[in-house]
């Protein structure tokens, strides 16, 4: 028998397999940090409230300030919670279809694309009606992913994940030319769109909740449904053929899940970058790499990175405050710098 100590991991590799019980505690974890954040969302901004405000808020009643501040955050904290979790499992699934670190829907141009359906459907179609907008942004978003993803495959190598990064780069400064070309004549809208494409959450409604949701659930339920194709996508194409895995059908369901959410988040939010890449990185050195609980651990996660980020914007500016897609772009940038530097990446 042979005796000694196991091996440990490389540094930067994310372990392959947790116990079920570490994991379920992290989950926990994970859930408890999003409740102590949402509650700091509701009672931290320009003014603080206390529990006072907050019980009554829940209770219906508007009648003084704290009230009415607390009744304006509790939908936006909500969407923040909502649409973190979509970018987050966007950004896992963009990870495992392409089998690329960096993918990111930001990064890839996805939101760019979104953005600038909804643009153009606002300046040339009188684009109004919440729910269009959010079909019309999935549209957007995913003929941009098909579009990137076929540049990036194109030449020697297929979708390396340099290539997919440079198309995607190429795409989102060619996409903001054209929203810019397209908001500027139109002074009617520009003062909305640009708010819009800084990407927040402050504007949210009840309303808008309700509309999104279920888009929402739909990408979140097809995502979940794809975990396990998706884990035999992080073999190899032929591998996962070889294992009974229909490729092309596993790849295009995750891809559709991923657009859905991806796009209904961006209709209402506004393109916010980042999260979508530094959720699932952060998520796999938690519990590994099986879809199966890296999914759900990026919705926690990227829920609470959004939360977070729109309750330190509100805090580094009083008694203004700044759109939470600066804050992300703030925390993303650095990481995404970290990511391709690593050895791991180095070979691209």
């Amino acid at each position: 028998m042979i005796t000694g100590t196991a091996t440990p991991p490389a540094p930067g590799v994310a372990v392959v397999r947790r116990p079920r019980r570490v994991r379920g505690l992290w989950l926990l974890v994970a859930a408890l940090v999003l409740l102590a954040a949402m509650v700091g969302s509701v009672t931290i901004g320009s003014r603080d409230v206390d529990w006072s405000a907050v019980l009554g808020a829940v209770a219906g009643g508007v009648d003084g300030f704290d009230q009415a501040a607390v009744a304006k955050r509790i939908p936006r904290t909500l969407l923040a919670v909502v649409a973190g979790a979509a970018l987050g499992v966007s950004g896992a699934v963009m990870q495992g279809v392409t089998r690329n670190p960096l993918a990111d829907p930001g990064i890839l141009g996805i939101n760019l694309g979104a953005s600038l359906a909804v643009v153009t459907g606002l300046a040339y179609f009188g684009l109004a009606a919440a729910s269009t907008t959010i079909w019309v942004a999935i549209i957007g978003a995913g003929a941009t992913a098909v579009f990137v993803y076929t540049v990036g495959s194109l030449g020697r190598g297929g979708a390396t994940p340099l290539k997919l990064a440079l198309a995607g780069a190429a795409t989102s400064a060619a996409l903001a030319s054209v929203i810019t070309a397209v908001v500027l004549p139109r002074g009617d809208i520009a003062s909305s769109v640009r708010s819009w494409q800084i990407g927040g959450v402050g504007g949210a409604t009840v309303v808008q909740l309700e509309q999104v949701l279920p888009f929402l659930v739909v990408g979140f339920l097809v995502c979940l449904l794809s975990a396990r194709g998706l884990n035999s996508l992080a073999l190899g194409d032929e591998l996962a053929a070889g294992l009974g895995e229909r490729v092309a059908i596993a790849r295009g369901a995750a891809a559709l899940g991923s657009v859905v959410l991806c796009g209904a988040a961006t209709a209402v939010t506004g393109p916010i970058g980042f999260v979508g890449l530094v959720v699932p990185h952060a998520c796999r050195l938690i519990v590994g790499v099986d879809h199966r609980w890296l999914l759900p651990f990026s919705a926690v996660v990227g829920a609470i990175l959004l939360t977070v980020a729109d309750v330190l914007g509100r805090i580094v500016a009083r008694p203004t405050e700044i759109d939470v897609g600066i804050i992300t772009a703030l925390i993303g940038a650095p990481i995404f710098i970290a990511i391709v530097r690593r050895q791991k990446v180095s070979a691209l």
